[in-house]
């Protein structure tokens, strides 16, 4: 596990800004909504719930969510990666603490605006978090590695678990509750399907003079392939090439750049990909 000061720090700061903006989240909007949000998030207010309205216990917010997050933990720190593991622990950590430690702020008694409100929030959240190169726990770390190892699309079983507890949480307070929570999930999906691109692919056409400079800079700049093509272009009827690559989306706004500054005469059309099938190198978690 490579040790780099500066750029772990910064990651750090970023992992205990969005812990401490969930913190706030829950308190305010979830649990000031009553929601139940998805994953194990939800899965330990839920938890709470059940034991506080039926059992009179008071369960404290962290020792529920370490205690689901402790597996998942494990996996991730062997087969995932130790570095990205232990920043994921601590905005694990942090987010946890805070819940049980920060009061709770009113800021409308209306169920609805909450709802949206702190979905936006959330997913606002967890893309600083993603960004910064770790992640928000629990079902996260299942995903990642089921998808990385298996190459197992886990969509339909997570939002299979989150309609299995929304079903529980329906029949045990109230459906209005649970219907509010599809609609926090829903703002919250939205929100970091707009901030996070890292998996997003961008496709890339490049009309080229100089293919071998265009193709140097998306192999050191990416780690990502190429394909030439030659062609004609009718209109001065001269030879051209083509240079086709598949970048991820976060990447491609760096990479349109570089290609100009070595062809300032490149054509470049960048086209969303909806699906992709093949080797597609995706760079390892630290």
């Amino acid at each position: 596990m490579r040790i780099e000061p500066r750029r772990d720090a910064r990651r750090l700061l970023l992992v205990a800004l969005a812990a401490c903006i969930s913190a706030f989240n829950i308190r305010s909007f979830i649990k000031g909504a009553g929601l139940f949000p998805g994953g194990f998030s939800g899965l330990t207010i839920l938890i709470q719930s059940i034991f506080s309205k039926y059992l009179h216990i008071a369960l404290p917010y962290t020792l529920v969510n370490l205690l689901l997050n402790a597996i998942p933990v494990v996996i991730s720190f062997r087969f995932i990666g130790k570095k990205f593991t232990l920043f994921s622990c601590a905005y694990l950590a942090i987010s946890s603490v805070l819940v049980d430690l920060i009061p709770g702020f009113a800021l409308t008694d209306n169920s609805l605006l909450m709802s949206v409100f702190g979905g936006i929030i959330n997913g606002f959240a967890m893309a600083i978090c993603l960004n910064a190169d770790a992640t928000t726990g629990g079902t996260d770390f299942i995903s990642i590695f089921l998808s990385e190892r298996y190459g197992i699309d886990t969509f339909n079983w997570i939002f299979g678990g989150n309609v299995a507890m929304l079903c529980v949480a329906g029949l045990l307070f109230g459906w209005e509750r649970s219907l509010y929570s599809i609609l926090y999930q829903f703002a919250s999906t939205q929100m970091l399907h707009a901030l996070f691109t890292r998996y997003q692919k961008q496709t890339l056409f490049i009309i080229t003079e100089h293919p071998d400079e265009v193709y140097d800079v998306i192999r050191k700049s990416t780690n990502h392939g190429a394909t030439l093509f030659k062609g004609e272009g009718l209109y001065q009827q001269t030879e051209r090439s083509m240079v086709y690559s598949v970048v991820s989306r976060a990447e491609a706004r760096s990479v349109v750049k570089r290609v100009h500054e070595a062809d300032e005469s490149a054509f470049i059309n960048s086209i969303r990909t909806q699906a992709l099938s093949g080797n597609f190198y995706q760079r390892p978690n630290d």
